[in-house]
């Protein structure tokens, strides 16, 4: 595997700053995360490649709108027309406090709605993070600002039942005991549609506080990541579920990402809202439990990210790029099994 490359990333992300954060199509424009990975791939050369192939379906930057009283943010969550006006606030912020300290202040602030836009505006921020760590720059402060803004402006919390889980038990455990909606019960639509019919299937509240995660949430990050991608591995049979199941692992590796740069309690608030994120993607969409067994097959990480590459799917890219990572951190024969079947099922761009 070759060492993370960011070279190109303060261009790539100067060039998509024009941009808004939807398609063509109203679905998530996920180009400034697929730049960010494949520089931690260490593919630099394949960026401008990538962004000049998905140009066309991305949609012009929003204007700003009138003055906003921020001191009623809580109103202003999950506007998607207000995407422009909260990135705005954030970039405020970012010029005058640490971005770590911004970052902190407002993910404990956004954990809740950790599964908006089908977790993109918390995977978001983590790529935005991760770029920033690595060098910090006017572009790559900007790009923060409007990974905040794109969590905010599509903030959607999943039903809660505090108090009502009477036991905790492992992660795989409690995903085992996660209420799954019966297939009759289920909207059409994308993600988004059936993860806010969660709040009609009151069995799911009490599923947040069924898990025990533990003080250390960088050991919980790597069951989880392999959890989710056995879930993966289990319940995605098509183009459609593998979109789904992609977000329960990519969503984990976020959280991963994020870790480093926010505080414990931030971090646990974080934690929490990741795991529901992820059993709401299984209540709403799964019904497998976790792959115990998968298939040998290529396990070269070098070979699997070029696959993936020149399959150019942003959620291939973006998935490689978690599986190949979480694998570094935590060995497992699960993460390569998971490439390998994503690259079955998405055809090549």
């Amino acid at each position: 595997m070759s060492a993370p490359d960011y070279a190109p990333l303060d261009d790539a992300l100067e060039t998509l700053s024009h941009h808004g954060p939807d398609l063509t199509n109203g679905n998530f424009n996920h180009a400034p995360m697929v730049a960010e990975a494949l520089c931690a791939l260490g593919r630099p050369g394949a960026v401008f490649p990538w962004i000049e192939a998905y140009r066309m379906r991305l949609t012009p930057r929003p204007a700003v709108g009138e003055p906003v009283d921020w001191s009623q943010w809580q109103t202003h969550l999950g506007k998607r027309r207000m995407f422009a006006d909260w990135s705005r606030l954030f970039a405020s912020e970012l010029g005058e406090a640490p971005w770590r300290s911004v970052l902190d202040r407002w993910a404990a602030r956004l954990a809740p709605g950790y599964s908006g836009a089908a977790t993109h505006g918390a995977i978001r921020t983590a790529h935005a993070a991760r770029g920033l760590a690595e060098a910090e720059t006017r572009v790559r402060l900007r790009e923060l600002a409007d990974a905040l803004a794109s969590w905010a402006a599509s903030y959607s919390e999943l039903p809660t039942a505090p108090g009502a889980a009477k036991v905790r038990r492992s992660p795989r455990e409690a995903l085992d005991a996660v209420p799954v909606v019966p297939p009759e019960r289920r909207p059409a639509g994308n993600i988004a549609t059936a993860l806010g019919k969660l709040a009609e299937f009151p069995e799911f509240a009490p599923v947040i506080d069924t898990v025990e995660l533990g003080d250390d949430l960088d050991a919980a990050v790597a069951v989880l990541a392999e959890l989710f991608a056995r879930t993966y591995l289990a319940n995605a049979t098509d183009t459609r579920s593998f979109i789904v199941f992609v977000h329960s692992v990519t969503a984990v590796h976020a959280l991963g990402n994020l870790l480093p740069h926010v505080g414990a309690g931030t971090g646990r608030a974080l934690a929490r809202h990741a795991w529901q994120a992820g059993c709401g993607l299984y209540a709403a969409f799964g019904g497998a439990p976790p792959a115990d067994v998968v298939e040998t097959g290529d396990d070269d990480p070098a070979a699997l990210v070029e696959q993936a590459i020149e399959n150019g799917d942003e959620h291939i890219i973006k998935f490689t790029e978690a599986c190949v990572a979480r694998h570094k951190i935590a060995p497992s024969p699960v993460y390569s099994a998971a490439i390998r079947h994503a690259l079955g099922v998405v055809r090549r761009r």
